[in-house]
């Protein structure tokens, strides 16, 4: 506990962060984002109004709250100015309050032509990416190739840089892939209108959030996805390209591990997945369309159909280690409402063992079968309910399990969609 706190998802994403975030950022001093891309989507619900986010820090709709995007975010400058421009026409104060990594890398046209040829070419093997630039911007990255915020405002040297990563990509993209080539005078040139918009914007985050802290400020660390589709601890190929676990926190903004006082770790009150990759609770019967339909799950950026299991505490110990999770927050516990019995896996049998562990590999996902415990449901209904003692009998019995199960306190307990449809069990803050 204490002034800065990470937010991140202790599942495969989709945990409900967005709304986490926004709860705690009264009297914050700032938001960041520190990995991803506006492959993210974070729905937030305020007296019934729907906001959905992709790029900009959830904390954009508190008028005092400073937000910043740390250089560990690949920014798409189309999605970028559209979700600006949609937040300014709602009445929300956007670019005095928004501060950009000079370090962060773009997601430029090339980007996601690769994204969207390569997952057409894939076919049935393919991974599910959103198709939006995402993980070629972030191989730019480590290449060396690579186009950053800083480099829009020296024009000679940014038609250098274009021009090399041009030659590079559409060969991959004609040659290769059989697509079209990108244009080097429409991308150059609208990178050079970018610079001169992202221009006010531009400061250096490291900075700030140093300064912040000497001044004693809050801080919250807003995650993108989930801990499990981590490029390095996630079901490997089967993940997003970064690091989504709590050392992103550190690499994605310029701040050392004593700045992080908390680390609260998002799961829902069952498992959901998007796109490709194993997931050992999954069910593919009624069940699990009805957790679909009751909890609406279709992504906020794709609307694709969500996969809908059963809680994995195998997976969320996980979550929990490789993170350093401090509390968790239980969110959708609604969506559970009316059914007769809950199912929640506490081990795998894998190849002819049973084990607590996960495999480190997807294929070894694969290859476990879940061993469940089950729990009995409740026909009272919780959405909306902010205190503890008015949950059902098994409503609490089923939290106290996950907690005793995954060996991680629960701090929150979401009950809806809205802001104040939550109980807080323990301030991360206080």
């Amino acid at each position: 506990m204490g002034q800065s706190v990470v937010v991140l998802g202790a599942q495969w994403g989709d945990e409900g962060k967005g709304k986490i975030v926004d709860l705690l950022t009264e009297e914050i001093g700032a938001v960041v984002r520190f990995q991803g891309g506006h492959n993210a989507g974070h729905t937030l619900v305020i007296n019934g109004k729907k906001t959905v986010l992709h790029l900009i820090p959830s904390g954009i709709l508190r008028d005092d709250a400073l937000c910043l995007i740390g250089n560990g975010v690949v920014i798409s400058p189309a999605a970028l100015i559209k979700e600006i421009s949609e937040l300014e026409d709602a009445g929300v104060e956007v670019r005095s309050r928004l501060k950009i990594s000079p370090a962060a890398p773009l997601i430029m046209p090339y980007h996601i032509a690769l994204d969207q040829a390569r997952e057409k070419a894939a076919g049935g093997k393919a991974i599910g990416t959103t198709g939006r630039g995402i993980g070629p911007a972030y191989e730019d990255k480590v290449a060396r190739r690579g186009i950053r915020i800083a480099d829009l405002h020296y024009p000679p040297q940014l038609e250098e840089l274009l021009r090399t990563a041009l030659d590079y990509h559409n060969f991959v993209l004609t040659k290769y892939l059989g697509v079209e080539a990108v244009d080097f005078q429409k991308t150059f040139d609208e990178a050079l209108a970018f610079g001169d918009y992202v221009q006010p914007m531009k400061s250096d985050v490291a900075g700030i959030l140093h300064d912040l802290r000497k001044q004693g400020k809050r801080v919250l660390f807003e995650g993108a996805q989930g801990a499990l589709l981590d490029i390095d601890h996630g079901t490997y190929p089967y993940v997003t390209s970064s690091n989504t676990t709590v050392g992103g926190a550190l690499a994605g903004t310029g701040v050392g591990a004593d700045a992080i006082d908390y680390v609260l770790g998002i799961a829902k009150a069952y498992a959901t997945r998007v796109g490709g990759g194993p997931f050992p609770t999954e069910l593919d019967d009624a069940v699990g369309q009805g957790i679909r339909d009751r909890g609406a799950e279709y992504g906020a950026s794709t609307g694709r159909p969500r996969r809908c299991g059963w809680m994995d505490i195998v997976a969320l110990k996980r979550a929990v280690a490789i993170n350093g999770i401090s509390g968790l927050c239980i969110t959708k516990l609604d969506v559970l409402d009316g059914m007769e019995k809950l199912k929640v896996c506490i081990a795998y049998e894998y190849r002819g063992k049973r084990t607590e562990y996960a495999p480190l590999d997807a294929q070894g996902w694969e290859e476990c079968t879940p061993v469940y415990l089950e729990f009995p449901g409740w026909t009272e209904n919780t959405h909306g309910i902010t205190e503890w003692d008015k949950l059902p009998v098994a409503a609490r019995a089923y939290l106290r399990a996950l907690e005793e199960l995954a060996g991680c306190p629960i701090s929150i307990v979401s009950t809806g969609p809205d802001r104040d449809h939550t109980m807080v069990l323990q301030d991360p803050f206080a």
